[in-house]
């Protein structure tokens, strides 16, 4: 049996091993609170940004390209009539759907703009007028930008340089099959037509309205290489 001085030793000694074994378990609870906080922390800073994709070239067509592109282009290609407003006023083109690849061009470079600001830099009395050129600047940067290129001829679809008829200038560049020099188009103003050209160049559409806009063109002072005096322009090539 204890004495009383006994007993409170005792009783002391078990409050202090209590004490002490508290301290412990209260340090470790703690510490593992700040750990999760710490942790949260350094997830966040270390978080990875997301890598902006690189940007795509810009595409521009070529002697290797061209003919697949406008092979797929008119497939996908609704627009069948082109109105070009000049500083002469406007006519509009019907465009044949027989020849895939000039058609498609045509419609491909207006709606690019590239018409927009060239001239009729060609005129020959009672024969054709000629468009699709400048003596500017910006025309020769458009076509870097778009492409360089020629088309084949398409020659054998029935069309005849009537009167009216669209057709497209062989390149200028050595070229003894005749290609096709896409940044260009010639409009026939002989009557009744100039057939003498069949066979050589590719007839891909025809006036249909605004015939006399045309013959306007043709009869402005030229002065040499058929250039006329006073700039026609093409103001806008709308495709629809």
């Amino acid at each position: 049996m204890l004495t009383k001085p006994s007993a409170l030793a005792t009783i002391i000694l078990l409050f202090f091993i209590v004490a002490c074994g508290d301290s412990p378990k209260k340090e470790k609870e703690t510490s593992n609170t700040d750990k999760v906080v710490l942790d949260s922390i350094k997830t966040d800073s270390t978080e990875v940004l997301a890598e902006e994709p690189p940007e795509e070239e810009p595409f521009v067509l070529n002697e290797e390209n061209a003919i697949d592109f406008f092979f797929q282009y008119a497939q996908e290609v609704t627009e069948t009539r082109v109105r070009l407003t000049t500083s002469m006023g406007s006519f509009t083109i019907q465009l044949y759907d027989n020849v895939p690849y000039h058609k498609a061009n045509f419609i491909y470079l207006s709606k690019k703009g590239y018409f927009d600001n060239t001239q009729f830099h060609r005129v020959v009395k009672d024969f054709i007028i000629q468009g699709g050129n400048s003596d500017d600047r910006e025309t020769p940067k458009k076509r870097r930008e778009i492409g360089r290129y020629l088309l084949p001829p398409d020659t054998r679809k029935g069309h005849k340089h009537h009167r009216g008829t669209i057709s497209m200038p062989s390149s200028e560049r050595h070229n003894p099959h005749k290609l096709a020099s896409p940044y260009e188009f010639f409009i026939v103003v002989t009557k009744p037509g100039s057939y003498h050209l069949d066979g050589s160049y590719t007839p891909f559409g025809r006036v249909i309205e605004g015939m006399d806009v045309v013959d306007a063109i043709n009869n402005v002072d030229v002065g040499d290489g058929d250039w006329p005096w006073q700039s026609v322009y093409i103001l806008s090539a709308e495709a629809f």
